[in-house]
């Protein structure tokens, strides 16, 4: 099929969506702010700015790259944010979300807990130091030569 002899609707639908990659029927998302993103990519360090521009012939938005990345890492490293279930998001199932919650909240108490223990633990030691420094000054004055007694 030549260009000439396309429709109506496949002409409006080429300027809509930019340059169409018709083996694929991908269309790239050639909009201003991925230009800019691109450009800005390749002033950074090119490798950068090459995936951005793979990322926008592929057809997507360079403001879904973060959350894209995000669930990538996560994906690979197997590590989710509190809150997070291991998939795109918390569970369908309520008596399983409030179950985690309870786990979440517990932690976090037993978390405030050695907070707590820690920071009474070095207020002890403070004033364990304090006595025996008292007690060899004491000593110290105790048995100093020159001692004047009045």
């Amino acid at each position: 099929m030549s260009s000439s002899s396309r429709t109506t609707y496949e002409q409006s639908d080429y300027r809509a969506h930019g340059l169409c990659n018709g083996n694929r029927g991908k269309c790239t998302n050639w909009s201003g702010f991925n230009i800019a993103a691109m450009v800005l990519g390749f002033v950074l360090f090119w490798p950068i700015g090459l995936f951005i521009l793979y990322w926008i012939l592929t057809g997507r938005n360079v403001r879904d790259l973060p959350q894209a990345m995000r669930q990538q890492w996560s994906t690979m490293t197997g590590y989710w944010h509190r809150g997070d279930s291991p998939g795109n998001g918390p569970s369908d199932n309520v008596v399983f979300n409030e179950y985690q919650q309870t786990q979440y909240d517990r932690i976090h108490e037993i978390k405030e807990e050695i907070k707590a223990r820690s920071r009474r633990f070095y207020e002890f030691r403070a004033d364990a130091k304090r006595r025996a420094d008292e007690e060899e000054f004491n000593r110290f004055m105790a048995d100093a030569p020159g001692r004047t007694e009045g």
